[in-house]
């Protein structure tokens, strides 16, 4: 057991982290809720939870301590009042309103035992679980032929983005799409109530309720002194700025360097572009190798932020910030043009260090994961023929909660 936060790294031995197995949620996915849910295809539950699985093993036969979203949110929950209290915002933060319905379905959810509900509010709830109530309005007689009155939540299996442990403290984030924002409120939970998964002490560095937009998969512990986030699709700069409001003054970390990437779904997040392998090492995306658009966010002497900007080669500012003499770029798909897109699209560059030198990834990303190992890197590869429809690799289904320091 390794209580409490701690992640000062990106490649430290990795201790404990949170997964989520995909379930019924998949099974929501049809053409026509794809879009509105966030998919490019609809993978088959079962092989997506036997490559899940085989991920977890991994993972555990290196030592590392796996914990699960349903397990440790129905830890959070144990106390009635605390279920009546989640349900609540849960209801609210997917904008159903209607007081009949809203009755019906907080009674259908406080009917089941704690892990079944936070297994339901996941999957999905469909209007033939929901027993027809007293009418108290126009809403609840309105019909539609979606399936659902509360959505499935079939991205959550990509655990690193509601949320993301940095040093000793928590982000709960606002995520950028409706299809995703009340995954948070467990991860909220979790971290209030939950003495297993956050300690006294552990900070919270954002909050759910803050206005911007940021997600994880932007978020990089590049060191214990330097924090990148990504400038992305779904990271804003008002997001990124708050975040470096809130932990400059209040932690070790001595600067936020927000890096600015392409606002494309094939990038999508920072972690997509590039991912720490090694002390001296990172997987690319070749496409921004060059000069790149880059802000440095400190704390100034009056405790306000200072903001300046710097545009030069990825390798240059990575050496820099880490105090190396060099970084080597591992170029996703070795640079060949068709490789790299075809792996980049597979998420070549989004690989999981569970030690330094040592990294998950996805066995389809057979070009990629060669290189890495001729330089030296230990790969150890998992299925992925399922997962991958999802878009997005082990980094991306991984939250680490505990690293050794490095």
């Amino acid at each position: 057991m390794y209580p409490g936060i701690h992640n000062y790294s990106e490649i430290g031995k990795l201790n404990k982290v949170l997964l989520h197995r995909p379930g019924f949620e998949l099974e929501a996915l049809t053409p026509a809720t794809m879009e509105r849910l966030l998919f490019d295809d609809i993978p088959y539950l079962k092989v997506a939870q036997e490559e899940h699985d085989r991920f977890a093993e991994i993972l555990r036969e290196n030592g590392v301590e796996t914990i699960y979203y349903v397990d440790e949110t129905a830890k959070a929950l144990a106390d009635e009042n605390l279920r009546k209290q989640f349900v609540a915002e849960f209801l609210d933060l997917s904008n159903i309103t209607a007081v009949g319905l809203r009755e019906n379905i907080t009674e259908y959810l406080l009917k089941l035992d704690t892990k079944a509900m936070v297994a339901k509010l996941i999957a999905g709830i469909k209007k033939e679980e929901i027993a027809t109530g007293k009418v108290t309005g126009l809403m609840d007689l309105v019909e539609d032929d979606y399936p659902f009155v509360s959505d499935p939540m079939p991205n959550l299996y990509f655990t690193r983005d509601p949320g993301a442990c940095v040093g000793d403290g928590l982000n709960v984030h606002h995520m950028h799409t409706p299809a995703r924002r009340r995954e948070v409120l467990l991860l909220k939970y979790m971290f209030e109530h939950n003495k297993d998964f956050a300690k006294e002490g552990d900070r919270l560095w954002y909050d759910v309720n803050d206005d911007y937009s940021i997600e994880g998969g932007d978020v990089l512990v590049l060191s214990k002194d330097v924090v990148a986030v990504g400038l992305s699709q779904r990271t804003t700069a008002a997001g990124i700025e708050n975040f470096a409001r809130n932990i400059l003054p209040n932690s070790d970390f001595k600067k936020v360097l927000a890096f600015d990437i392409p606002k494309t779904r094939a990038f999508m997040h920072l972690d997509t572009v590039f991912t720490m392998v090694d002390y001296d090492k990172f997987t690319i995306h070749p496409e921004i190798e060059g000069p790149l658009g880059v802000y440095e966010i400190t704390l100034g002497a009056d405790k306000e932020l200072k903001f300046s900007a710097m545009k030069d080669e990825l390798h240059k500012i990575l050496a820099n910030e880490l105090k190396l003499p060099a970084v080597d770029l591992i170029r996703c798909g070795g640079g060949e043009l068709l490789a790299a897109q075809r792996e980049q699209w597979n998420d070549g560059s989004n690989t999981l260090c569970i030690a330094p030198g040592t990294v998950i990834t996805y066995e389809r990303n057979y070009v990629s994961n060669e290189l890495l190992a001729k330089k030296g890197i230990k790969v150890l590869e998992m299925p992925s023929a399922e997962l991958s429809r999802g878009r997005g690799g082990p980094r991306c289904m991984s939250c680490p909660v505990n690293r050794d320091d490095i």
